[in-house]
Parts: C-alpha cells; structure tokens; sequence
C-alpha cells in the first residue's frame, strides 16, 4: 500500500506542501482546497492531517465513484461521482473534503508532491505490505 508518511514533530507550518497539492490538483492557490491541511497544535508545534486510505469514504459511496488501485490508494472517479458529499460526511477524520468551487469533492492520492516540496522533511511517501 503506498501513503503519506507524516511526522508532525518536523512540520515547520510552512504551508509549501498546502500550496503544491492545490496547485497541481485544483489549479488554484488557495490552501482551502489542497487535500493536505497544516493547523497549529496545542502548545506549540503543528499538526499534519492527510488521507490515511483507511477506505471508509469507498465504503460509503452508493454509487462506487470511489475505488482503490492498485497500490493501495483510494481514487475518485469524477466522471461517475454526483457530487452527494456522503463521503465527505462519513469520513471521521476529516480527510475527504470539499470545497464550494469545486464539482467534486477531494482527498490525497499520494502522489508525493508535497513531500517533494516539504523543506523539513515531514512528508514522505512511502510503500507498505499492509
């Protein structure tokens, strides 16, 4: 399975890796519609949040806009999604999101451009057994 590995305790709070994916992504530098979001901590410090693939989003999506590949990544297939937002919804974390100019909703593909990007090193793709 190929994720985003994330170690917050590196995290700058730079934003670069917000900026990238919502460059590359949705053509746009507004950091609202990145699908990696940076948020400072409680007492100090940053907190990274990122799709982990747990796969929740697939499950709920009654019309199967969302598959997994083969490497493990849950992908939404624009052309079949409604734009109903039920997996937006019923992902507890927070991962799949939306924004209002966007027909669809988003999340990480890990595509690693962020970690590309990331002057700290608190990103980076990697491939598991799981």
């Amino acid at each position: 399975m190929k994720k985003l590995l994330v170690e917050s305790a590196k995290c700058i709070g730079c934003g670069a890796c917000e900026l990238v994916c919502s460059k590359a992504w949705n053509k746009s530098e507004d950091r609202d519609k990145s699908a990696i979001r940076i948020s400072a901590g409680e007492g100090g410090g940053y907190i990274i949040s990122v799709c982990d693939q747990c796969g929740i989003c697939k499950n709920m999506c009654s019309i199967m806009a969302l598959e997994t590949d083969k490497t493990g990544v849950v992908r939404l297939n624009k052309k079949s999604c409604i734009g109903c937002l039920i997996c937006v919804a019923e992902c507890v974390r927070g991962y799949m999101r939306y924004h209002d100019d966007l027909p669809t909703p988003f999340k990480c593909v890990a595509c690693g451009l962020c970690a590309k990007q990331c002057p700290s090193g608190a990103l980076k793709v990697v491939v598991t057994d799981d």
